[in-house]
């Protein structure tokens, strides 16, 4: 049965709303101008500032977090990674262990991105450090118990991996919470910061905890870093936010954030960059150990060393990206980036000692942090904060599918070549492949204004809809048949935009009797999931909205109606 017609309201002219002439400004609205200009100018010094963010205390509290939480992280993979290599010979299951960590986070990123943005993020947080730490403990129980097998040393690996995967889109998402935007580069070079910080402390604290009291202390310090850490959490006092609408369904959250990014054409080209570049980048860390104990008078010590040259250039890196996101463009720093880091893991490959091979892990340190923060930084700027951890979430699983399908693929080719031979052809495609993409995968669209917007009023139903019956939107113009073409056109973008906020269908109808008419037909999930709809509206929604409506002919707005799908 339909339900009552909403007439949306029409919008202000631009002589309703503009503002009086030029010469009758006042001298307060002159102040408030140089209040405004100064206000700007702070802006832009703070955004050029590295270390600007960490004037925020939550920020800088959960900053600490971050590095300790990573620290561990390192910790555990150098351990892992060094543990096998006295467990097995097989360059296929040394590559693996980089496979077991980072495979989590593909397989569940999706369902931990929708929960951080259905849960309180303060409490998922938490619970996610805690899981690192019981994780640890099982480790250093299975090996002081003399149980560990290489097998079993993969599964635990993949165990602390749940833990990552359940811990970085929360992250991710809380973020751009604490700062402002134009702080917001700022603060995601500093995480990579405290993750290359944490490249260099985990590998020095687990390499000197390895060689004087054994791998099995390495995990109990893993542990206590990780409790810690969770309480450090717990002392944040975020104010949840509960949704008048309740929360959503995980099945219909991550239905929603895929057709969000699936419909992004931003989202999209950063999806297929992080792919390329972290399937290739990615051999050069999975076959470090090997790397570090062909080298002369390599061992442990030199493997570590290695690690800590990569985050020693990353963080360098880091301290410069403010000017040169001032310098080039982000597409730019990409591909340059990427190129850097290709050649840096050429030189690796053929490096006859330490001496060459440091340098070369400092190049390829800053170039990683480099493309890897562009990359994220893109991400974060084409997502609304509504569908921000599960955006994030899928972003993550690009990079971290990447990095678990080269790891097993360049392991797999060492075995069949030599690990050098594996590090070059890895150099050599990885430079193709980025240039290829940079030129296929083109975002060609413009930066939207994704801040929320109450423009949209939510309409209201004469009785409640049955819940689980579908809702049927319609939105009827009259176009002048002149400009059916430029109608079509932006009819495509109010596509993109309604399956984006989680709309299940769209359709354009066009009426053969009356090829003045059209009908825009909009297919909600039920009546709670359409009510969400207008909870996720931006200022760009706004934008397109006023531009569909410029094309309507008729006296009145377009007639919206809405009904309920009965009797399926």
């Amino acid at each position: 049965m339909p339900l009552p017609p909403h007439h949306p309201s029409p919008l202000p002219t631009p002589d309703e709303t503009a503002a009086a002439p030029a010469a009758a400004r006042t001298a307060s609205a002159a102040e408030a101008d140089a209040a405004a200009e100064l206000q700007r100018s702070a802006a832009q010094r703070a955004s050029l500032s590295p270390f600007g963010p960490l004037s925020v205390p939550v920020f800088r509290m959960l900053w600490i977090t971050w590095l300790t939480a990573n620290t561990c992280m390192w910790m555990n993979d150098v351990a892992a990674a060094w543990l096998m290599t006295t467990l097995t010979t097989s360059p296929v299951l040394v590559a693996l262990v980089q496979t077991a960590s980072t495979l989590p986070v593909f397989l569940l990123g999706l369902p931990s991105g929708a929960l951080a943005d259905i849960l309180d993020r303060r409490r998922y947080f938490i619970a996610t450090q805690f899981w690192v730490a019981a994780v640890a403990l099982v480790l250093c129980v299975a090996i002081l118990a003399g149980g560990m097998t290489a097998h079993l040393l993969l599964l635990l690996t993949f165990a602390n991996g749940i833990g990552l995967a359940m811990r970085w889109p929360v992250f991710a998402a809380i973020v751009p919470e604490l700062v402002s935007r134009e702080q917001l580069p700022a603060a995601l070079a500093l995480n990579g910061v405290a993750m290359n910080a944490s490249r260099i402390i985990g590998p020095l604290l687990a390499g000197a905890i390895i060689a004087s009291a054994g791998s099995a202390w390495v995990f109990v310090l893993n542990a206590l870093l990780s409790v810690i850490a969770g309480f450090i959490i717990m002392r944040w006092k975020r104010a949840p936010s509960p949704n008048p609408l309740g929360r959503e369904r995980l099945s219909s959250a991550m239905r929603v954030g895929v057709q969000f990014v699936r419909e992004s054409p931003r989202m999209r080209a950063v999806l297929w960059r992080i792919a390329v570049f972290f399937l290739h980048a990615t051999a050069l860390l999975a076959l470090l150990p090997l790397v570090a104990r062909d080298l002369d008078g390599g061992g442990a010590g030199t493997f570590t060393l290695l690690l800590a040259s990569m985050g020693a250039g990353a963080i360098v890196a880091a301290l410069f990206l403010p000017r040169l996101r001032q310098a080039m463009a982000r597409e730019t720093l990409v591909g340059r980036g990427a190129l850097l880091q290709a050649a840096a893991t050429a030189v690796v490959a053929v490096a006859p000692n330490v001496y060459v091979a440091v340098p070369a892990m400092v190049v390829g340190g800053a170039a990683w942090i480099t493309t890897a923060n562009s990359l994220t930084v893109s991400a974060q700027m084409a997502l609304p904060n509504w569908v921000r951890a599960r955006g994030m979430s899928i972003y993550q699983m690009a990079l971290m599918g990447a990095t678990a399908a080269g790891a097993a693929l360049w392991g797999q080719v060492a075995s069949m070549t030599s690990v050098h031979a594996s590090l070059l052809i890895a150099a050599v495609t990885g430079a193709a492949g980025m240039l290829l993409v940079q030129r296929a995968a083109v975002d060609r669209s413009l930066e939207e204004d994704l801040s929320p917007s109450t423009a949209f009023k939510t309409p209201q139903a004469a009785t409640t809809p049955q819940a689980g019956l579908r809702l049927v939107v319609s939105i009827e113009y009259f176009i002048d048949p002149a400009r059916a073409a430029e109608f079509r056109a932006v009819m495509q973008e109010s596509r993109r935009a309604r399956l984006r906020q989680g709309a299940l269908s769209w359709a354009l109808q066009h009426d053969i009797s009356d090829p003045r008419r059209y009908v825009e037909r909009v297919v909600d999930e039920s009546w709670t999931e359409h009510l969400r709809r207008f909870g996720r509206a931006t200022a760009s929604d706004v934008s397109l909205r006023d531009r569909k409506f410029a094309f309507h002919t008729g006296e009145n707005p377009p007639v919206v109606s809405r009904y309920v799908v009965e009797g399926e």
